[in-house]
């Protein structure tokens, strides 16, 4: 039995891929030992012959799967489907397989079933009537009235802070960007340029305006005579 293990090893990873050579080995009788219990040597020869079909018949299965599968990655390849896609796709087919199975279909029912006897159960009723009516009475209770209340008036009065405390600084801001711009003008050479053509402008007002004074409260030939006095004797 060791030396015919030797000449058929199911776990090399070229069975099947040799089948033809295997089988035309000659194996000799004595070497091979006897026969298994309970078999003759022509049915072992036969379940040889078998086996190295079926292996063989296993050898070609691969090679076919293997040219599949190639085949089945260049058109994958082309149609822009990645590895991802393709394990999405996978997880999908084994979620839909798992819930279309019977041991799938049958757990769900009894769970519908235990859902079915708890809900409906003495138990879980009167757990649920005592549940709502401790609900009804916090509710209607004072405490309960006087926190809600307390509640709503602390929001109001937080959004209301909240709104005065955006308008602020609202303000704020502005008046800073006013400021910002007023000095940013002021500091500008065309505000410069303009400030001193009024500065000249008014200068010159002035100095006009002071030498018309002048010109008339300065005395002329005329007027340094006193006036006469015309009273009649």
């Amino acid at each position: 039995m060791e030396s015919a293990n030797q000449d058929i090893n199911l776990n090399s990873p070229n069975k099947g891929l040799l089948a033809d050579a295997m089988t035309d080995v000659p194996v000799d009788n004595a070497a091979r030992g006897a026969a298994p219990e309970g078999l003759t040597l022509a049915e072992e020869e036969e379940l040889r012959a078998e086996l190295a079909k079926v292996e063989e018949e296993i050898g070609t299965l691969r090679q076919v799967l293997a040219a599949k599968e190639r085949h089945c990655g260049e058109l994958k390849r082309k149609l822009g489907l990645t590895p991802l896609d393709g394990l999405k796709q996978n997880l999908s087919k084994s979620w839909h397989d798992v819930q279309v199975s019977n041991a799938y279909v049958k757990t769900s029912e009894k769970l519908g079933e235990w859902n079915d006897k708890v809900t409906q159960s003495d138990l879980y009723l009167s757990a649920s009537s005592t549940l709502e009516d401790w609900n009804e009475k916090l509710t209607q209770s004072e405490a309960y009235k006087k926190t809600q209340e307390t509640l709503s008036q602390a929001g109001q009065k937080t959004s209301a802070a909240l709104s005065n405390v955006g308008s602020v600084i609202s303000r704020k801001l502005g008046d800073m960007r006013a400021h910002s711009i007023s000095h940013s003008l002021r500091n500008s050479a065309t505000f410069k340029s303009f400030e001193d053509r009024v500065g000249t402008i008014k200068s010159r007002v002035v100095g006009s305006r002071e030498n018309s004074t002048d010109g008339l409260h300065s005395p002329s030939g005329a007027g340094d005579k006193p006036p006469q006095d015309n009273a009649p004797f």
